[in-house]
């Protein structure tokens, strides 16, 4: 088909101009001033310009929230330079975004599987769908918007990886209030399925790490002991051999919140809309303070954000470099005071130290199956293993993870963080077992056969 007749075709078929629309069909489309609204008028698309910036794109914002809060931008990184933009369904029902000037196709979808009788959908929770009207199931979604999310984590969203579609869920900050192309920061779980790693969020700058919450415990992230059952959202952590992603959903419908990646802040903030003050509230940040800086004390060291120095050396182990050490540089971490026995004739032991941010979790093993004891077990059995503790604290504790090399970004709460089991040597025990250490380190020791 040519352009023109297609055009034709698009000119007959269009939604009309003001009527509320929240689907489309094969060649009908939005073009650059009309809309689509979902279906309680809480989101809209359409064609937009950010900030100062000249150029159109086409997204979805919170249609009644003023200066058009964008949640999902398609074309992010190839912007429109005039108001020629047309969006459409095809007739397989892949979605295609022209530039009506030189009639080319600047972003579009490629779906595996064709419709019958394909459907373009504005959800009100915010996501854009393609359905077949021929499904009786109206959720299964041959396409999503929430598949591909920006900077924005929306009610009903998922953050994670799926393993068996090959689908990596992650947020990723605006280059600036003019550009929503990919900015320095992204945000998503990691975890290595070779491996079997503790899955954790990251927040990376670049490809360096910037920010960790700490692993899911069961109950919440080890590093974010606020996030506990509120009045606002409910919040899941799926963990299974297919899915692994964070996903929540609002306790109250009138409420108005959202995840965003924020690139002006170097941070992940959770916003609730204020109506009476028309504003976006922090109801959370991360990082927080000094000690959420990743790695701040290198490694085998815990950042206590009340103590001056801020960053000490966990009990068995002294700084590397002394002098820079004390002279507040701690990047070169702590090393193990005496060396470990292994399978040697003396004992090894560990000190239980609580309150954490559990370590980084590039160097893991998990086994949900497992309990404490078999974990220590298997700890001791292995002469890289240096920490373990339970992968879920709920109840009496359960499953299994275990640290190999060097612990890195831990810190310390007054209160809510995890147990840590740390693995040192027999002729530190001694050294330790005071009653001021005993206070905070409760020390289990095994002979190694």
């Amino acid at each position: 088909m040519g352009f023109i007749s297609f055009l034709f075709i698009f000119l007959v078929f269009r939604p009309t101009l003001g009527e509320v629309v929240d689907t489309l069909k094969p060649f009908q489309f939005v073009r650059d001033g009309t809309t689509l609204i979902s279906s309680e008028g809480t989101f809209e698309l359409g064609f937009f310009t950010p900030g100062n910036s000249n150029n159109r794109y086409l997204g979805i914002w919170y249609r009644n929230i003023p200066d058009s809060t964008v949640v999902w931008v398609a074309n992010r990184c190839k912007p429109i330079n005039d108001s020629s933009g047309l969006f459409t369904l095809n007739n397989t029902g892949n979605l295609e975004l022209l530039v009506h000037n030189n009639k080319s196709v600047i972003w579009s979808t490629n779906l595996s599987k064709q419709a019958q009788e394909p459907l373009l959908q504005l959800l009100e929770n915010g996501n854009l769908v393609v359905r077949d009207e021929k499904d009786e199931n109206k959720d299964n979604y041959l396409w999503q918007s929430f598949d591909y999310p920006g900077d924005t984590f929306l009610p009903g969203m998922k953050m994670g990886l799926d393993l068996k579609r090959g689908i990596t869920w992650e947020l990723s900050s605006w280059k600036s209030l003019n550009d929503p192309c990919n900015g320095d920061f992204s945000y998503g779980i990691e975890y290595n399925e070779q491996h079997h790693t503790y899955p954790e969020p990251i927040l990376r700058k670049g490809y360096t790490k910037f920010y960790r919450t700490g692993p899911w415990n069961g109950l919440r992230y080890s590093g974010c002991p606020e996030l506990r059952p509120n009045t606002l959202y409910d919040y899941q952590f799926v963990y299974t051999d297919d899915e692994i992603y964070y996903t929540y959903s609002l306790k109250n419908k009138s409420v108005i919140t959202k995840v965003v990646i924020n690139q002006t802040t170097n941070s992940r903030q959770r916003l609730i809309w204020i109506e009476t003050e028309k504003i976006w509230k922090p109801y959370y940040s991360g990082p927080r303070d000094q000690c959420d800086k990743y790695g701040q004390c290198g490694a085998n060291a815990e950042c206590i954000i009340t103590e001056n120095p801020i960053c000490q050396c966990l009990k068995g182990f002294k700084p590397k470099s002394l002098q820079d050490w004390n002279s507040m540089d701690w990047s070169k971490g702590c090393v193990r005071s005496k060396p470990l026995s292994c399978h040697g004739k003396g004992k090894d032991g560990f000190l239980k130290f609580s309150g954490l941010k559990l370590p980084d979790t590039q160097y893991t093993w998990v086994n949900k199956g497992m309990n404490l004891r078999e974990c220590k077990d298997k700890c001791l059995r292995n002469c890289s293993c240096m920490a373990y503790t339970n992968s879920d604290i709920r109840g009496e504790g359960s499953g299994c993870v275990i640290w190999f090399g060097n612990l890195y970004d831990i810190r310390q709460f007054p209160s809510g963080g995890q147990d840590l089991f740390v693995r040192i040597s027999a002729s530190e025990i001694a050294r330790v077992d005071d009653p001021k250490v005993v206070e905070r380190a409760v020390i289990i020791t095994a002979i190694l056969g």
